[in-house]
Parts: C-alpha cells; sequence; structure tokens
C-alpha cells in the first residue's frame, strides 16, 4: 500500500487524464444515483461541496437540489481557524473564489447552518476504499468538520469508478463516509 501523499498525486493524475465529456456522463450517472438515496429524497437542508475541475460535477447536482426545493448549503472555509462554515446559497451564481480556489458563499454570518441543522452531507474525495474510507486533498478540513456533525447525519461520498480501491490507508484522525456514490 502506498503513502497517502503518493495516492493523491495518482488519483489526482487521473483526475486530470480523465476526458471532459466522460467526466460529464460519468457526473450524471452519479448524480442520477445520489437523487435516488432515501436519504437525500428526505433531506430537507443538504451541504454539497463546490467541484473542482476534474472532480465529479456537484454544480449541476446542486442547481437540482435547488429545483427541488431542498434548502443548499456550501462550506465557506476560514483557513486561519482550519474549518469550514455551512453557508446557506439560493444559487450557484452567488459564489465567489475563495480558500484554495474553491468557490464558497460570500461570508454572511446571518446565513450560516447549525450541523444539527444539516439532514446530509456530500463529501468530496479523491479515493474511497471498501470500507469508505476516504483519501481527502491533506488539509483536514472535512475529517475536522465530520468529526463534530452529529452522528446520524449521513455523508456521502462522490467518486468516479477509477477512484474506488480496496483499502486506503487510514489513520486515527480520518472519518469514513457513510455511503459512496459511484458511476
Amino acid at each position: 500500500m502506498k503513502d497517502k501523499s503518493s495516492l493523491r498525486k495518482y488519483y489526482l493524475e487521473l483526475l486530470k487524464k480523465q476526458a471532459s465529456k466522460d467526466r460529464r456522463n460519468k457526473s450524471r450517472l452519479i448524480e442520477a444515483k445520489l437523487f435516488e438515496l432515501d436519504a437525500v429524497q428526505r433531506a430537507k437542508t443538504i451541504l454539497f461541496y463546490a467541484s473542482l475541475p476534474g472532480e465529479v460535477d456537484t454544480f449541476a447536482m446542486i442547481v437540482k437540489a435547488i429545483q427541488l426545493k431542498k434548502r443548499i448549503c456550501l462550506p465557506m472555509v476560514v483557513r486561519h481557524q482550519r474549518k469550514m462554515i455551512p453557508t446557506l446559497t439560493k444559487k450557484v451564481t452567488d459564489l465567489e473564489n475563495g480558500v484554495y480556489g474553491i468557490a464558497q458563499p460570500r461570508y454572511d454570518a446571518s446565513k450560516a447552518v447549525a450541523l444539527e441543522d444539516i439532514d446530509a452531507v456530500i463529501v468530496p474525495g479523491l479515493a474511497f476504499d471498501r470500507s469508505n474510507n476516504r483519501l481527502g486533498r491533506g488539509a483536514g478540513y472535512y475529517d475536522r468538520f465530520l468529526k463534530n456533525l452529529p452522528p446520524d447525519i449521513p455523508t456521502i461520498g462522490l467518486a468516479f469508478d477509477f477512484q474506488l480501491t480496496d483499502r486506503l490507508p487510514v489513520q486515527q484522525h480520518d472519518v469514513a463516509v457513510s455511503v459512496v456514490v459511484a458511476n
């Protein structure tokens, strides 16, 4: 088994090499599966993430969730505190370029959402294993966030088929997701 740093480079390279047409088609398949999940259908408030180039496209999913009258929030990263604040957003055009070049809601303390008010969390990852462990980008924001989330809130990883593996190296601070949705 490789170390996390080598695995990150490997999966980032795979994401970069995937043709944009394949990414779009696979993202639509993942979207369909995501919206079939009971947890998503029941959810009133969903925390999504803003996808980066090459990742499973979450922007169409966010638009669909808004059309379904779901309350949508995205993480606003507070870098100096190394934390994420779930923040309500009404449309993807309201986002701005944030920390690490990731789109996020504009700061507005009145739009912050309490963790217990979130019904489902969509979680990014470079890779996931059979035990739903995830390999993130290495900054630890999601692991810290997920540790503080009430345990009954479903966490859902999104991945392309090539991002699934048998086993990832796991450390004590790593937090697995409830389920992984792949194409």
